[in-house]
């Protein structure tokens, strides 16, 4: 099949990454990105996120299992894959003297089959700071120039590590609209981020990775729905907790009370809540701070951050993953 038309742009496989020591931070992974979709990476600080995004940029090679990106080695191979991507760092290296137009002209000078400078500027909305020196830009507007430096090859695969930081809502809701708007052009996205609402906005699937490991995976949807929605309300005065329908037969895994506050938890949302409501409307009592609502990604995300103990050390070495700086040479010529 040609490469082009592969549905599975990215294919990994029993992925480890072992650093000098025996330190192993990348615990044999497993998953494959599409064509077209935004992939999200998540997990706490030393999950392993940066280490496995490095060895898909093919910046490192894997000590075991296997990689494929636009069906390539990107290690082995990497002439071939490295014009075809983008990457955008969490902190890209740039010259303070050089104004926004020069620093994107020395790097489209590093890349095949550039962008106009112009039109790379537009896209990210900086086109009014073109001739603004780098260190004259807020932290912002340099977070849109790595972006834009990123866009600059037209990829076909686009990897960004934290592209929001630092962003007011304004930005980064703009920076969301561009990224929806390449992946509805086919470019496929693998997204790092610490906001789980751009996770939960952007991606199609996610995983989260915790100590090296895959700990959930799934549509953002998918993730949250294996966690408890959340009922809460008020007893009614001359009410008691017991006067509730059984909660095992409202399909309650859980509750707490506080006072007459109650907050139960259910896997079966629309059925506990349909039984409360109807025992209020036959009662003929009203169920004051009623709050009902799914589960969130980010409870998803701390419950398996909890779960897991976060007792056994960092699954990266100290001061990894921290996006180091890098200059216009690492980003291979080809001709």
């Amino acid at each position: 099949m040609n490469t082009n038309e592969r549905d599975e742009v990215i294919e990994v496989t029993d992925l480890r990454r072992v650093y000098g020591g025996g330190f192993e931070a990348v615990r044999g992974i497993t998953f494959s990105v599409a064509r077209g979709e935004l992939f999200a990476l998540l997990g706490t600080n030393g999950a392993g996120k940066t280490s496995t995004v490095e060895l898909l940029e093919g910046l490192a090679q894997p000590t075991g299992g296997t990689v494929r990106v636009l069906g390539h080695d990107p290690y082995d191979e990497r002439a071939a894959v490295r014009p075809r991507i983008g990457v955008m760092l969490q902190e890209g290296g740039f010259s303070s003297e050089l104004t926004v137009t020069e620093t994107v002209r020395m790097w489209a000078g590093c890349t095949s089959g550039a962008r106009p400078t112009g039109e790379a500027l537009e896209l990210v909305g900086l086109e009014r700071r073109a001739d603004v020196r780098v260190k004259q830009l807020s932290g912002g507007e340099k977070r849109r120039l790595d972006l834009a430096l990123a866009l600059l090859g037209r990829p076909e695969v686009l990897f960004l590590d934290e592209p929001t930081t630092g962003l007011d809502a304004e930005g980064r809701r703009h920076t969301w609209e561009l990224v929806r708007d390449l992946r509805a052009h086919g470019t496929t996205v693998v997204l790092t981020t610490h906001y789980l609402e751009e996770a939960e906005e952007l991606a199609d699937r996610l995983a989260i990775l915790h100590e090296g490991r895959v700990a959930a995976s799934g549509s953002p949807a998918e993730v949250t729905a294996a966690q408890p929605s959340r009922i809460s309300f008020e007893l009614p005065e001359g009410y008691l907790l017991g006067d509730l329908p059984p909660l095992g037969k409202l399909g309650v895994t859980g509750h707490e009370t506080s006072g007459r506050a109650v907050r139960l938890r259910t896997r079966e949302l629309q059925r506990t809540a349909t039984a409360l409501l109807l025992w209020a409307e036959h009662a003929r009592v009203e169920l004051r701070a009623l709050d009902i609502r799914s589960a969130t990604l980010e409870e998803a995300f701390l419950r398996i951050a909890r779960d897991a103990g976060d007792t056994h050390g960092p699954s990266e070495p100290p001061g990894h993953g921290n996006g180091a700086a890098r200059t216009p040479m690492d980003k291979e010529a080809v001709a």
